[in-house]
């Protein structure tokens, strides 16, 4: 955004402000302070007034904030406007219960991945944890390298020029390994997250394509490394491309 679309500049640092818990869930006054480079006072009064709108809220011990139930309303209003996350959610369903893993739907924005939905098995008796919002890079995720092998070659190629930081040891930041995964992706029809974004969990991330070929999203099964041998990928890619063969025919 050109500086001259900003009307109003105390709601730009709010927002500002508020953005910075999408880097870091859990922050303090102070390290906002430091981060911005703003006054403390300032910076509390805007906390406080984000947190009585239940925008923020405060650990009682750390005294530190994060992102509180307010904006998980707003985030679902944006998520219901988009068609596919209430199409996608049963076969997503469906899948997480056939693997016994956690499933994601993310879609992209420009270099990132944000996500839309979680789908937990059934049977599962693990904290469900609030993902809507969140958002992750392409090159790293295999929700992201689904969609990265499958954009226009031009748009790949500018995202793969761009400088690639490690999350892990094993995430990838040459663009030449990079170019030759996107490719074994589309030859396979599915992205493998080894460890790249964070250590003990690797996915299985699938494009998803409307009936008319459109690119629209991408969907990950997410679990424990240990659980992702070779062959129980190509079981995971399996139940996936059947299970979204499905889908295609509803977006």
């Amino acid at each position: 955004m050109e500086e001259g679309e900003i009307k109003v500049k105390s709601l730009q640092k709010a927002l500002t402000i508020l953005n910075c818990f999408v880097k870091k869930p859990r922050l303090g006054v102070t390290e906002i302070s430091e981060m911005l480079d703003l006054n403390k006072s300032n910076v509390h009064n805007i906390l406080t007034t984000f947190q009585a709108m239940n925008y923020l809220e405060q650990d009682a011990e750390s005294g530190k904030y994060q992102l509180g139930l307010g904006i998980l309303e707003l985030c679902q209003s944006v998520g219901d406007r988009f068609n596919i996350r209430k199409v996608m959610m049963p076969y997503m369903q469906e899948i997480a219960d056939a693997t016994g893993e956690v499933v994601y739907l993310a879609v992209p924005r420009e270099d990132e991945m944000v996500y839309l939905e979680a789908m937990h098995p059934v049977e599962s008796y693990n904290m469900m944890r609030v993902i809507l919002g969140e958002h992750a890079k392409m090159y790293c995720t295999g929700i992201g390298k689904a969609v990265l092998a499958h954009l226009p070659q031009e748009v790949a190629e500018n995202y793969i020029s761009r400088e690639l930081v490690a999350f892990t040891k094993n995430t990838i930041t040459d663009p030449v390994v990079l170019r030759e995964d996107l490719v074994l992706t589309r030859e396979r029809g599915y992205a493998v997250d080894n460890m790249e974004h964070e250590f003990g969990v690797k996915c299985v991330g699938m494009p998803v394509f409307s009936r008319r070929g459109e690119l629209l999203a991408a969907v990950s099964v997410s679990g424990p490394s240990l659980r992702f041998s070779v062959e129980r990928i190509g079981e995971i890619a399996q139940i996936m491309r059947s299970t979204l063969n499905k889908a295609r025919e509803q977006i």
